[in-house]
């Protein structure tokens, strides 16, 4: 298994959280009173502290804490030493030593660097991706929960894998570079292949016939529910058969595709009429039983109880020294690895383990800003 530094955001927390999951040792080098990740709300138990974040607690679980003065020319010595006996630096641009003295201090180093020059939803704006979000007719709306940004981690998750590879099968280190806003640039390119074959541009749907002319998701009786139906010969019939509404069943022109796409308002606003009369479950197994591509729209207290998370192993119980017993998500890949993750680490919590082991006098060098 290898070492890897994390020296990052929110974005490469998340692409080092997947190493974690893998079994990997992950050392996240921090700021003697915290990285800005510690103060990301959501607070878990309403603690605004450096220990109770929800992005921390997730991104930071089986990390381990060192903190570092890193504008110190003892702290920078040190985090040269620690590259000495490390595998990966996954870190933010600008490096906060040259990307030379690394590889000097470590010829077989990969370095994973994340380039991002503008805030998120400038970011998003700039890739395209914000032009597709939100209703039609309205102003754009970015995804919620930072989730461009924890997409583009598993972008560096998978190019820090990749140059590990690389480095491993020819000896030497190297350096690969992730750019976000290309990251999400990847995230439009259906849109502009429509646009270059068949010259339709893709607007904004908001939840409704977005994919296909009949796909989206509509509210019901106890929240909202997700269908996406792709057209084939028969599956029209099939649909009002099942749905039963005497406006689309009178028009058997709506059968072609090119006639549901030009009315997919008019069809998905029927459909958004009877879908009131049913819960999701309700909507959902019949669509099953009919084999229409369907699911509920999961709320976290739905996801929290859900017995196949449960069963399968991605939600497990976890003794955490600051929350008690808690359900915690494990991850898809601790699930397969079998890896078992341990609560995120408080602030400095392997200050002296580190230390110790690259030969340092915790006492002595006090001057690291370790918060030892």
């Amino acid at each position: 298994m290898s070492r890897i530094i994390d020296l990052t955001g929110i974005i490469g927390a998340y692409a080092t959280r997947l190493f974690v999951e893998e079994g990997h040792e992950v050392i996240r080098v921090e700021k003697a009173n915290g990285d800005d990740l510690r103060l990301l709300p959501p607070f878990l138990a309403d603690k605004k502290d450096l220990e109770h974040s929800a992005y921390h607690q997730f991104l930071n679980a089986g990390k381990k804490s060192l903190t570092l003065d890193l504008d110190s020319a003892a702290g920078r010595k040190l985090f040269i030493d620690l590259l000495g006996r490390s595998d990966v630096l996954v870190a933010d641009q600008p490096l906060p030593i040259d990307e030379q003295l690394c590889f000097g201090a470590n010829p077989k180093l990969v370095i994973a660097k994340i380039e991002n020059d503008a805030p998120e939803i400038c970011a998003m704006a700039r890739s395209g991706l914000l032009s597709l979000t939100g209703q039609p007719n309205q102003a754009p709306m970015i995804l919620g929960a930072h989730i461009p940004y924890l997409a583009v981690g598993a972008y560096v998750g998978v190019a820090t894998a990749a140059a590990l590879l690389a480095s491993r099968n020819s000896g030497r280190g190297i350096a690969a570079t992730v750019s976000v806003r290309q990251s999400l640039e990847s995230f439009v390119e259906q849109a502009m292949v429509e646009y270059s074959f068949s010259g339709t541009i893709t607007e904004r749907r908001g939840s409704k016939g977005a994919i296909t002319a009949i796909s989206g998701a509509l509210p019901c009786k106890n929240g909202h529910w997700v269908i996406s139906q792709i057209h084939r010969p028969g599956r029209w019939d099939k649909f009002v058969s099942w749905v039963q509404d005497p406006d689309l069943s009178s028009d058997p022109s709506l059968a072609q595709e090119e006639n549901q796409h030009k009315h997919r308002d008019f069809i998905m606003d029927r459909l958004h009429a009877w879908a009131k009369r049913f819960t999701k479950e309700e909507l959902v197994e019949e669509a099953q039983r009919r084999h229409f591509p369907a699911s509920p729209v999961s709320t976290t207290l739905d996801l929290i109880d859900d017995p196949q998370l449960v069963a399968r192993g991605f939600l497990r119980e976890m003794n955490h020294p600051l929350l008690g017993r808690i359900i915690f998500p494990q991850g898809a890949i601790a699930t397969v690895a079998g890896v078992q993750l341990t609560p995120a680490p408080r602030l400095g919590q392997h200050n002296n383990e580190i230390l110790s082991e690259l030969g340092y006098a915790l006492p002595q060098h006090a001057n690291f800003n370790t918060g030892a």
